[in-house]
Protein backbone atom coordinates (compact mmCIF):
# COMPACT_ATOMS: atom_id res chain seq x y z
CA UNK A 1 0.00 0.00 0.00
CA UNK A 2 1.45 3.67 -0.78
CA UNK A 3 2.99 5.49 2.13
CA UNK A 4 3.34 4.01 5.42
CA UNK A 5 2.25 7.63 7.03
CA UNK A 6 -1.19 8.02 5.57
CA UNK A 7 -2.05 4.51 7.52
CA UNK A 8 -5.88 4.51 8.95
CA UNK A 9 -5.50 2.02 10.84
CA UNK A 10 -5.89 3.38 14.48
CA UNK A 11 -6.86 6.83 13.14
CA UNK A 12 -10.08 6.15 11.22
CA UNK A 13 -11.23 3.32 13.99
CA UNK A 14 -10.43 5.64 16.64
CA UNK A 15 -11.97 8.23 15.22
CA UNK A 16 -15.39 6.71 14.12
CA UNK A 17 -15.97 4.71 17.11
CA UNK A 18 -15.34 8.32 18.99
CA UNK A 19 -17.66 10.32 17.47
CA UNK A 20 -20.45 7.60 17.18
CA UNK A 21 -20.36 7.05 20.65
CA UNK A 22 -20.55 10.70 21.62
CA UNK A 23 -23.47 11.08 18.95
CA UNK A 24 -25.23 8.01 21.03
CA UNK A 25 -24.87 9.66 24.14
CA UNK A 26 -26.36 12.79 22.91
CA UNK A 27 -28.93 11.58 20.92
CA UNK A 28 -29.92 9.72 24.57
CA UNK A 29 -29.82 12.08 26.44
CA UNK A 30 -31.26 15.35 24.38
CA UNK A 31 -33.31 13.65 21.66
CA UNK A 32 -36.68 12.38 21.67
CA UNK A 33 -39.80 12.31 19.13
CA UNK A 34 -41.83 14.92 17.87
CA UNK A 35 -45.69 15.20 18.15
CA UNK A 36 -46.18 13.32 14.98
CA UNK A 37 -43.88 10.70 15.61
CA UNK A 38 -44.69 9.99 19.09
CA UNK A 39 -47.17 7.11 19.92
CA UNK A 40 -48.36 8.27 22.92
CA UNK A 41 -48.75 11.92 22.00
CA UNK A 42 -50.51 10.63 18.30
CA UNK A 43 -52.75 8.70 20.05
CA UNK A 44 -53.54 10.29 23.81
CA UNK A 45 -56.80 11.86 22.67
CA UNK A 46 -60.28 10.80 21.71
CA UNK A 47 -60.43 12.98 18.59
CA UNK A 48 -60.62 11.73 15.21
CA UNK A 49 -57.13 12.25 13.34
CA UNK A 50 -56.36 10.82 10.01
CA UNK A 51 -53.21 9.40 9.29
CA UNK A 52 -52.73 11.35 6.30
CA UNK A 53 -52.59 14.69 8.29
CA UNK A 54 -49.23 13.44 9.83
CA UNK A 55 -46.67 15.56 8.54
CA UNK A 56 -44.55 12.23 6.66
CA UNK A 57 -47.15 12.19 4.29
CA UNK A 58 -45.96 15.43 2.98
CA UNK A 59 -42.50 15.99 3.46
CA UNK A 60 -40.56 12.27 2.98
CA UNK A 61 -41.46 11.88 -0.74
CA UNK A 62 -39.25 15.15 -0.71
CA UNK A 63 -36.97 14.19 1.85
CA UNK A 64 -36.39 10.64 -0.24
CA UNK A 65 -35.48 13.06 -2.94
CA UNK A 66 -33.24 15.15 -1.33
CA UNK A 67 -31.39 11.96 0.68
CA UNK A 68 -30.85 10.43 -3.13
CA UNK A 69 -29.29 13.84 -4.28
CA UNK A 70 -26.61 13.50 -1.30
CA UNK A 71 -26.30 10.26 -1.12
CA UNK A 72 -25.88 9.01 -5.21
CA UNK A 73 -25.89 12.73 -6.60
CA UNK A 74 -23.37 14.55 -4.85
CA UNK A 75 -21.07 11.16 -4.54
CA UNK A 76 -21.52 10.41 -8.21
CA UNK A 77 -20.91 13.66 -9.41
CA UNK A 78 -17.33 13.57 -7.78
CA UNK A 79 -16.43 9.95 -9.32
CA UNK A 80 -15.07 11.95 -12.47
CA UNK A 81 -11.82 11.17 -10.76
CA UNK A 82 -10.17 8.59 -13.11
CA UNK A 83 -8.89 7.00 -9.43
CA UNK A 84 -10.50 8.42 -7.12
CA UNK A 85 -13.86 6.73 -7.43
CA UNK A 86 -13.71 4.64 -4.35
CA UNK A 87 -12.84 7.73 -2.39
CA UNK A 88 -15.10 10.32 -3.70
CA UNK A 89 -18.28 7.11 -2.96
CA UNK A 90 -17.22 6.08 0.12
CA UNK A 91 -15.65 9.08 1.97
CA UNK A 92 -19.05 11.18 0.29
CA UNK A 93 -20.96 8.00 2.24
CA UNK A 94 -19.04 8.13 5.33
CA UNK A 95 -19.23 12.45 5.64
CA UNK A 96 -23.33 12.55 5.23
CA UNK A 97 -23.72 9.30 7.73
CA UNK A 98 -21.87 11.38 10.15
CA UNK A 99 -22.65 14.74 9.28
CA UNK A 100 -26.60 13.97 9.17
CA UNK A 101 -26.34 12.97 12.65
CA UNK A 102 -24.50 15.42 13.93
CA UNK A 103 -26.45 18.28 12.02
CA UNK A 104 -29.61 17.20 14.28
CA UNK A 105 -28.01 17.98 17.13
CA UNK A 106 -26.86 21.50 16.57
CA UNK A 107 -29.61 22.67 14.62
CA UNK A 108 -32.06 20.94 17.19
CA UNK A 109 -30.43 22.52 19.87
CA UNK A 110 -30.17 26.48 18.49
CA UNK A 111 -33.75 25.63 16.98
CA UNK A 112 -34.89 25.00 21.17
CA UNK A 113 -32.56 27.26 23.03
CA UNK A 114 -34.75 29.90 23.72
CA UNK A 115 -37.61 27.63 24.78
CA UNK A 116 -35.51 24.63 26.95
CA UNK A 117 -36.71 21.18 26.72
CA UNK A 118 -35.14 18.68 24.71
CA UNK A 119 -34.48 18.24 21.18
CA UNK A 120 -37.26 16.51 18.94
CA UNK A 121 -37.00 14.99 15.66
CA UNK A 122 -39.39 14.19 12.97
CA UNK A 123 -39.45 14.32 8.66
CA UNK A 124 -39.09 17.86 8.71
CA UNK A 125 -35.81 17.97 10.86
CA UNK A 126 -34.58 14.34 8.69
CA UNK A 127 -34.32 17.28 5.56
CA UNK A 128 -32.76 20.29 7.92
CA UNK A 129 -30.27 17.92 8.85
CA UNK A 130 -29.87 16.62 4.87
CA UNK A 131 -29.31 20.58 3.67
CA UNK A 132 -26.02 21.11 6.37
CA UNK A 133 -24.86 17.51 4.82
CA UNK A 134 -25.15 18.95 1.18
CA UNK A 135 -23.89 22.39 2.37
CA UNK A 136 -20.45 20.31 4.23
CA UNK A 137 -20.21 17.54 1.03
CA UNK A 138 -19.94 21.03 -1.08
CA UNK A 139 -16.91 21.70 0.71
CA UNK A 140 -15.56 18.15 0.59
CA UNK A 141 -15.54 19.17 -3.56
CA UNK A 142 -13.08 21.60 -2.95
CA UNK A 143 -10.77 19.54 -1.13
CA UNK A 144 -11.33 15.90 -2.96
CA UNK A 145 -8.34 13.94 -3.72
CA UNK A 146 -6.01 15.97 -1.09
CA UNK A 147 -7.58 15.41 2.52
CA UNK A 148 -7.78 11.80 4.46
CA UNK A 149 -10.56 10.99 5.83
CA UNK A 150 -9.72 11.78 9.31
CA UNK A 151 -9.28 15.53 8.06
CA UNK A 152 -12.82 15.22 6.37
CA UNK A 153 -14.52 13.62 10.03
CA UNK A 154 -12.77 16.57 11.33
CA UNK A 155 -13.62 19.52 8.87
CA UNK A 156 -17.56 18.23 8.89
CA UNK A 157 -17.57 18.63 13.34
CA UNK A 158 -16.71 22.45 12.65
CA UNK A 159 -18.72 22.71 9.43
CA UNK A 160 -22.24 21.77 10.92
CA UNK A 161 -21.41 23.39 14.15
CA UNK A 162 -20.76 26.49 11.67
CA UNK A 163 -23.41 26.00 8.97
CA UNK A 164 -26.10 25.55 12.07
CA UNK A 165 -25.50 28.74 13.69
CA UNK A 166 -25.13 30.86 10.20
CA UNK A 167 -28.77 29.27 9.39
CA UNK A 168 -29.79 29.80 12.46
CA UNK A 169 -28.94 33.69 12.15
CA UNK A 170 -30.61 33.94 8.64
CA UNK A 171 -33.40 32.51 9.06
CA UNK A 172 -34.05 33.29 12.95
CA UNK A 173 -32.60 36.21 13.71
CA UNK A 174 -32.80 38.10 10.61
CA UNK A 175 -35.70 36.48 9.05
CA UNK A 176 -34.60 36.27 5.98
CA UNK A 177 -36.25 33.89 3.13
CA UNK A 178 -34.01 30.89 1.83
CA UNK A 179 -35.84 27.79 1.11
CA UNK A 180 -33.68 25.82 -1.57
CA UNK A 181 -30.20 27.67 0.53
CA UNK A 182 -28.45 29.95 -1.83
CA UNK A 183 -27.02 31.62 0.95
CA UNK A 184 -27.19 28.81 3.54
CA UNK A 185 -26.27 25.91 1.95
CA UNK A 186 -24.59 26.34 -1.31
CA UNK A 187 -22.56 30.35 -0.88
CA UNK A 188 -21.81 28.75 2.97
CA UNK A 189 -20.21 25.53 1.84
CA UNK A 190 -18.13 26.72 -1.40
CA UNK A 191 -16.58 29.58 0.65
CA UNK A 192 -16.01 27.84 3.68
CA UNK A 193 -14.16 24.59 1.14
CA UNK A 194 -12.48 27.28 -1.19
CA UNK A 195 -10.58 28.61 2.52
CA UNK A 196 -9.52 25.63 3.76
CA UNK A 197 -8.23 24.36 0.60
CA UNK A 198 -6.36 27.92 -0.02
CA UNK A 199 -4.91 27.23 3.57
CA UNK A 200 -3.93 23.63 2.59
CA UNK A 201 -2.03 24.62 -0.55
CA UNK A 202 0.25 21.86 -2.33
CA UNK A 203 2.68 24.26 -4.31
CA UNK A 204 3.78 20.86 -5.72
CA UNK A 205 0.72 19.20 -6.18
CA UNK A 206 1.61 18.91 -10.24
CA UNK A 207 3.62 15.61 -9.15
CA UNK A 208 -0.57 14.45 -9.09
CA UNK A 209 -1.31 16.07 -12.21
CA UNK A 210 -1.99 13.10 -14.35
CA UNK A 211 -4.09 11.34 -11.78
CA UNK A 212 -6.35 14.96 -11.29
CA UNK A 213 -8.49 14.34 -14.51
CA UNK A 214 -11.33 11.87 -15.99
CA UNK A 215 -11.23 9.07 -18.32
CA UNK A 216 -14.31 8.38 -20.53
CA UNK A 217 -16.07 6.02 -18.17
CA UNK A 218 -15.53 8.40 -15.05
CA UNK A 219 -17.04 10.92 -16.87
CA UNK A 220 -20.14 8.44 -17.46
CA UNK A 221 -20.28 7.91 -13.83
CA UNK A 222 -20.14 11.37 -12.61
CA UNK A 223 -22.93 12.14 -15.21
CA UNK A 224 -24.91 9.56 -13.77
CA UNK A 225 -24.71 12.24 -10.47
CA UNK A 226 -25.32 14.66 -12.65
CA UNK A 227 -28.62 13.21 -13.60
CA UNK A 228 -30.26 12.72 -10.44
CA UNK A 229 -29.30 15.79 -9.28
CA UNK A 230 -30.81 17.49 -12.27
CA UNK A 231 -34.34 15.50 -11.29
CA UNK A 232 -34.34 15.88 -7.47
CA UNK A 233 -33.40 19.23 -7.43
CA UNK A 234 -37.36 20.71 -7.47
CA UNK A 235 -37.74 18.46 -4.50
CA UNK A 236 -34.61 19.96 -2.81
CA UNK A 237 -36.02 23.31 -3.24
CA UNK A 238 -39.16 22.92 -2.60
CA UNK A 239 -39.15 20.67 0.56
CA UNK A 240 -39.29 22.56 3.61
CA UNK A 241 -41.15 25.34 2.20
CA UNK A 242 -45.50 25.44 3.20
CA UNK A 243 -47.80 22.77 1.64
CA UNK A 244 -49.97 24.16 -1.66
CA UNK A 245 -49.38 26.72 -3.47
CA UNK A 246 -45.62 27.84 -2.43
CA UNK A 247 -44.40 24.24 -2.36
CA UNK A 248 -46.08 24.36 -5.98
CA UNK A 249 -44.90 27.32 -7.16
CA UNK A 250 -41.44 26.23 -5.96
CA UNK A 251 -41.02 23.13 -7.43
CA UNK A 252 -42.12 24.90 -11.16
CA UNK A 253 -39.60 27.88 -11.03
CA UNK A 254 -37.01 25.23 -10.13
CA UNK A 255 -38.09 22.68 -13.07
CA UNK A 256 -38.04 26.04 -15.71
CA UNK A 257 -34.19 27.40 -14.41
CA UNK A 258 -32.76 24.21 -14.49
CA UNK A 259 -34.18 23.68 -18.55
CA UNK A 260 -32.96 26.65 -19.18
CA UNK A 261 -29.62 26.69 -17.94
CA UNK A 262 -28.83 23.74 -19.49
CA UNK A 263 -29.70 25.05 -22.72
CA UNK A 264 -27.10 27.81 -21.56
CA UNK A 265 -24.43 25.32 -20.92
CA UNK A 266 -24.30 23.24 -24.14
CA UNK A 267 -24.56 26.88 -25.55
CA UNK A 268 -21.51 28.32 -24.05
CA UNK A 269 -19.21 25.12 -23.32
CA UNK A 270 -19.52 25.03 -27.20
CA UNK A 271 -19.03 28.60 -27.68
CA UNK A 272 -15.46 28.94 -25.50
CA UNK A 273 -14.23 25.76 -27.18
CA UNK A 274 -11.92 26.77 -30.54
CA UNK A 275 -13.38 24.01 -32.09
CA UNK A 276 -16.95 24.35 -30.86
CA UNK A 277 -17.10 20.96 -28.75
CA UNK A 278 -18.42 20.48 -25.51
CA UNK A 279 -16.34 19.27 -22.82
CA UNK A 280 -17.91 17.15 -20.29
CA UNK A 281 -17.05 18.83 -17.15
CA UNK A 282 -19.50 22.08 -18.29
CA UNK A 283 -22.08 19.55 -18.54
CA UNK A 284 -22.04 18.09 -15.51
CA UNK A 285 -21.74 20.69 -13.13
CA UNK A 286 -22.92 24.33 -14.99
CA UNK A 287 -26.24 22.57 -16.02
CA UNK A 288 -27.06 22.36 -12.18
CA UNK A 289 -26.45 25.61 -11.38
CA UNK A 290 -30.27 26.87 -12.13
CA UNK A 291 -31.28 25.00 -9.38
CA UNK A 292 -28.62 26.52 -7.12
CA UNK A 293 -28.95 30.07 -8.48
CA UNK A 294 -33.05 30.13 -7.90
CA UNK A 295 -32.57 28.58 -4.52
CA UNK A 296 -33.49 31.84 -2.69
CA UNK A 297 -36.26 33.18 -4.65
CA UNK A 298 -37.93 29.86 -5.84
CA UNK A 299 -41.00 30.28 -3.78
CA UNK A 300 -41.12 34.04 -4.23
CA UNK A 301 -43.43 35.01 -7.83
CA UNK A 302 -40.76 35.12 -9.72
CA UNK A 303 -42.71 33.76 -12.59
CA UNK A 304 -41.53 30.65 -14.70
CA UNK A 305 -40.31 33.90 -17.11
CA UNK A 306 -38.06 34.83 -14.54
CA UNK A 307 -37.20 31.35 -13.02
CA UNK A 308 -35.80 30.72 -16.48
CA UNK A 309 -33.40 34.12 -17.06
CA UNK A 310 -31.91 33.48 -13.52
CA UNK A 311 -31.16 29.40 -15.06
CA UNK A 312 -29.63 30.91 -18.11
CA UNK A 313 -27.57 33.46 -16.36
CA UNK A 314 -26.88 30.42 -14.20
CA UNK A 315 -25.44 28.28 -16.77
CA UNK A 316 -23.53 30.94 -18.10
CA UNK A 317 -22.25 32.08 -15.51
CA UNK A 318 -20.78 28.63 -14.83
CA UNK A 319 -19.18 27.74 -17.50
CA UNK A 320 -17.39 30.94 -17.51
CA UNK A 321 -15.73 30.06 -14.51
CA UNK A 322 -14.87 26.98 -15.73
CA UNK A 323 -13.20 28.41 -18.42
CA UNK A 324 -11.40 31.37 -16.77
CA UNK A 325 -11.85 31.94 -13.59
CA UNK A 326 -10.70 28.68 -11.94
CA UNK A 327 -7.58 29.07 -13.68
CA UNK A 328 -7.21 32.15 -12.32
CA UNK A 329 -8.43 30.95 -8.65
CA UNK A 330 -5.60 28.00 -8.63
CA UNK A 331 -2.32 30.79 -10.57
CA UNK A 332 -2.52 33.71 -8.85
CA UNK A 333 -4.66 33.14 -5.28
CA UNK A 334 -3.69 29.81 -5.04
CA UNK A 335 -6.90 28.22 -4.58
CA UNK A 336 -7.03 24.25 -5.45
CA UNK A 337 -10.39 23.56 -5.97
CA UNK A 338 -10.69 20.19 -7.51
CA UNK A 339 -14.83 19.77 -7.88
CA UNK A 340 -14.94 24.19 -9.56
CA UNK A 341 -17.56 24.50 -6.31
CA UNK A 342 -17.12 27.88 -6.72
CA UNK A 343 -18.78 27.42 -10.15
CA UNK A 344 -21.54 25.12 -9.33
CA UNK A 345 -22.30 26.43 -6.04
CA UNK A 346 -20.27 29.78 -5.19
CA UNK A 347 -20.81 32.08 -8.29
CA UNK A 348 -24.61 30.93 -8.18
CA UNK A 349 -25.50 30.75 -4.89
CA UNK A 350 -24.61 34.63 -5.01
CA UNK A 351 -26.60 35.29 -7.81
CA UNK A 352 -29.24 33.34 -6.14
CA UNK A 353 -29.15 36.33 -3.02
CA UNK A 354 -29.48 38.75 -5.13
CA UNK A 355 -31.58 37.20 -6.62
CA UNK A 356 -33.98 36.56 -3.70
CA UNK A 357 -33.01 40.11 -2.31
CA UNK A 358 -34.49 42.08 -5.81
CA UNK A 359 -37.43 39.94 -5.97
CA UNK A 360 -38.11 40.54 -2.42
CA UNK A 361 -38.10 44.02 -2.63
CA UNK A 362 -40.99 43.52 -5.70
CA UNK A 363 -43.09 41.86 -3.14
CA UNK A 364 -46.55 43.87 -2.87
CA UNK A 365 -50.21 43.16 -1.68
CA UNK A 366 -51.23 43.15 -5.15
CA UNK A 367 -48.55 41.08 -6.65
CA UNK A 368 -49.30 38.07 -3.97
CA UNK A 369 -52.62 38.63 -2.67
CA UNK A 370 -53.52 36.98 0.69
CA UNK A 371 -50.30 35.10 -0.27
CA UNK A 372 -48.00 37.58 0.92
CA UNK A 373 -47.93 36.61 4.81
CA UNK A 374 -47.41 33.06 3.92
CA UNK A 375 -44.12 34.01 1.82
CA UNK A 376 -43.37 36.70 3.70
CA UNK A 377 -44.58 36.62 7.11
CA UNK A 378 -42.64 39.98 8.40
CA UNK A 379 -43.65 42.25 5.79
CA UNK A 380 -46.31 44.76 7.47
CA UNK A 381 -46.78 48.28 6.69
CA UNK A 382 -44.18 48.37 9.84
CA UNK A 383 -41.97 46.50 7.85
CA UNK A 384 -41.69 46.83 4.22
CA UNK A 385 -40.66 44.72 1.53
CA UNK A 386 -37.80 46.77 1.26
CA UNK A 387 -36.84 45.73 4.76
CA UNK A 388 -37.33 42.84 3.72
CA UNK A 389 -34.84 43.18 1.04
CA UNK A 390 -32.26 44.88 3.01
CA UNK A 391 -32.46 41.92 5.46
CA UNK A 392 -32.23 39.14 2.38
CA UNK A 393 -28.96 41.58 1.53
CA UNK A 394 -27.65 41.37 5.00
CA UNK A 395 -27.62 38.07 5.68
CA UNK A 396 -25.31 37.77 2.22
CA UNK A 397 -23.07 39.35 3.81
CA UNK A 398 -22.88 37.42 7.23
CA UNK A 399 -22.90 34.44 4.83
CA UNK A 400 -19.69 35.33 2.92
CA UNK A 401 -18.43 36.18 6.26
CA UNK A 402 -18.74 33.32 8.73
CA UNK A 403 -17.72 30.92 5.70
CA UNK A 404 -14.79 33.12 4.98
CA UNK A 405 -13.29 33.25 8.42
CA UNK A 406 -14.22 30.10 9.67
CA UNK A 407 -12.65 28.18 6.65
CA UNK A 408 -9.83 30.02 7.24
CA UNK A 409 -9.69 28.90 11.04
CA UNK A 410 -11.04 25.37 10.24
CA UNK A 411 -7.85 25.37 7.50
CA UNK A 412 -4.76 26.04 9.97
CA UNK A 413 -6.67 22.72 11.96
CA UNK A 414 -6.67 20.59 9.17
CA UNK A 415 -3.38 21.40 9.17
CA UNK A 416 -2.07 19.57 11.53
CA UNK A 417 0.50 16.81 10.73
CA UNK A 418 -1.79 14.00 12.37
CA UNK A 419 -4.34 13.18 10.11
CA UNK A 420 -2.75 10.81 7.78
CA UNK A 421 -2.85 13.36 5.21
CA UNK A 422 -1.36 12.04 1.27
CA UNK A 423 1.77 13.32 0.00
CA UNK A 424 1.78 15.80 -3.29
CA UNK A 425 2.15 12.70 -5.09
CA UNK A 426 -0.42 10.55 -3.67
CA UNK A 427 -3.14 12.83 -4.16
CA UNK A 428 -6.30 11.58 -6.32
CA UNK A 429 -5.44 7.66 -5.75
CA UNK A 430 -7.87 5.62 -3.84
CA UNK A 431 -4.71 2.80 -3.41
CA UNK A 432 -3.35 5.41 -0.76
CA UNK A 433 -6.90 4.24 2.17
CA UNK A 434 -8.87 1.43 -0.31
CA UNK A 435 -7.95 -1.68 -1.16
CA UNK A 436 -8.13 -1.35 -5.07
CA UNK A 437 -7.48 -4.47 -7.72
CA UNK A 438 -6.87 -4.24 -11.00
CA UNK A 439 -5.96 -6.44 -13.96
CA UNK A 440 -2.06 -6.21 -14.47
CA UNK A 441 -2.87 -4.97 -18.10
CA UNK A 442 -5.26 -2.27 -17.08
CA UNK A 443 -2.59 -1.66 -14.16
CA UNK A 444 0.11 -1.22 -16.18
CA UNK A 445 -1.68 0.84 -18.66
CA UNK A 446 -2.74 3.41 -16.06
CA UNK A 447 0.94 3.08 -14.40
CA UNK A 448 -0.50 2.17 -10.79
CA UNK A 449 2.27 1.67 -8.70
CA UNK A 450 0.75 2.74 -5.28
CA UNK A 451 -2.77 0.09 -5.59
CA UNK A 452 -2.88 -3.58 -4.47
CA UNK A 453 -2.94 -5.72 -7.35
CA UNK A 454 -4.37 -9.09 -7.34
CA UNK A 455 -3.98 -11.66 -10.64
Amino acid sequence: MAGASTSMRLRLPIACIALEVILIILFGVAVEYDHDVSGEAGHKTNTTHHDYENEFYYRYPSFQDVHVMIFIGFGFLMTFLQRYGFSSVGFNFLIAAFSLQLATLVQGFLHTIMTGGKIHVGVESMINADFCTGSVLISFGAVLGKTSPVQMLTMAVFEVILFSVNEFILLSLLNAKDAGGSMTIHTFGAYFGLMVTRVLYRPNLDKSNKKNSSVYHSDIFAMIGTLYLWMFWPSFNSAITLHGDIQHRTALNTYYSLAACTLSTYAFSALLNHEGKLDMVHIQNAALAGGVALGTAAEMMITPFGSMIVGFLAGAISVLGYRFITPFLESKLKIQDTCGVHNLHGMPGILGAIVGAITSLAATKEHYGNGLTAVFPKITSDFPASAQAGMQAISLVVTLGIALIGGIIVGFILKLPIYGAPSDSQCFEDGVYWEVYLPNAYCIELGCNNVSITM
